[in-house]
């Protein structure tokens, strides 16, 4: 899974970007327009891994995984370094808003004073202005075909004309029912407006304790867009204190934990995703899945053979585990672990061992 960490210039991005990554990456006071990508996989906090590996002490433990990308900041008027940014971040899964709420007078702010609602309008406003270009180019790039006699793909420009009508009315493609086969027809466009956005409202340190109410009004959630706050420069300094002094620093700030978690866990909720679990001595792991995962597509994911020859999955939840104190053949005598077939739904948190045959 790939999440592009986007938003305007000087919104705390890259701030945000080591936070998460515990990387060293240049951050500046003024917008940068020119520059190399920050790449880096983050784990993703798992509290059942850590409770699972405390009970089989694995030789190996292994979480699962987001990667995040940090480039440069998109501008109002410059299309050019915009087109850049484009280029990077198509290949996103979803997009990672920044939007700066912090008042810094060193760190110069690209549209001249802060103001979260316009930035995120203007942001957005910028997704629909390209998207609604790559529309229009293919659109006649189809009419083309036709003149030359070719056969135009029907069902695409049935998709596109829908996707012109809403982009006209600045309604985000995310925003927009479709078909699995109209996905299909225009996926190789690789829109934007159409991915998945979590919005993170970069507050200040002076607003940390007002919390997620700083949210309310920014933004309206849906099944695609998620909001939450954190104070970039607070989470970049708890990754350089040791885990006992993080730990004092967000009791004395009266924080359960750090908002990087929620923030990576958010990144992970927005595309669908869960993890089912595979436990041994040889390895604890997280896999990630789409909800709605079956046991045989599931079986798939660890490996081709396991899926050909699948038979059966033993299967029991984390909580059904550790409630018998993690001893499964507790579990298994008071009837916790099940088999289920190849269409079975995982669910988050399922622990779970193929039966197959090679």
């Amino acid at each position: 899974m790939k999440i592009a960490i986007t938003g305007l210039s000087n919104s705390g991005k890259t701030t945000i970007f080591n936070a998460l990554t515990r990387q060293r990456a240049e951050t500046t006071i003024y917008p940068t327009t020119s520059g190399e990508p920050n790449i880096a996989t983050v784990k993703v906090p798992d509290k059942r891994v850590d409770s699972l590996s405390e009970i089989f002490k694995p030789k190996k433990t292994t979480y699962a995984t987001i990667e995040y990308i940090d480039y440069l900041g998109l501008s109002k008027e410059d299309k050019k370094q915009n087109r850049a940014v484009f280029d990077l971040i198509k290949d996103a899964d979803a997009l990672l808003e920044v939007v700066r709420a912090f008042d810094e007078p060193s760190v110069v702010h690209p549209l001249g004073g802060i103001d979260p609602l316009r930035d995120i309008r203007v942001f957005e406003g910028e997704l629909l202005f390209c998207d609604f270009e790559l529309v229009e180019k293919r659109l006649q790039s189809i009419e083309q075909m036709a003149k030359k006699g070719k056969k135009p793909p029907e069902e695409e420009k049935k998709v596109l004309i829908k996707c012109r009508e809403h982009l006209d009315r600045e309604i985000p493609l995310r925003d927009i029912e479709f078909s699995a086969d109209e996905l299909r027809a225009i996926r190789h466009l690789q829109f934007y407006s159409i991915k998945p956005v979590l919005i993170v409202i970069n507050i200040g340190e002076g607003d940390i304790s007002k919390g997620d109410s700083i949210k309310e009004g920014h933004w309206q959630e849906g099944r695609s867009v998620r909001v939450l706050t954190l104070c970039g420069k607070i989470e970049s300094e708890l990754t350089e204190l040791s885990p006992s002094e993080a730990e004092a620093f967000l009791i004395d700030l009266g924080i359960e934990e750090p908002a990087l978690n929620k923030l990576i866990h958010a990144s992970y909720e927005l595309l669908g995703l869960i993890s089912f679990l595979t436990v041994g001595h040889d390895e604890v792991r997280a896999w990630t899945i789409k909800r709605g995962t079956t046991a045989l597509e599931a079986a798939g994911k660890i490996h081709s053979d396991i899926e050909k020859g699948f038979i059966r999955a033993e299967v029991i939840s984390y909580e059904d585990f550790m409630s018998v104190g993690g001893d499964m053949q507790i579990a298994k005598s008071k009837g916790l672990l099940r088999l289920e077939g190849k269409t079975y739904e995982v669910k988050d948190g399922d622990i779970i061992n193929f039966r197959f045959s090679v």
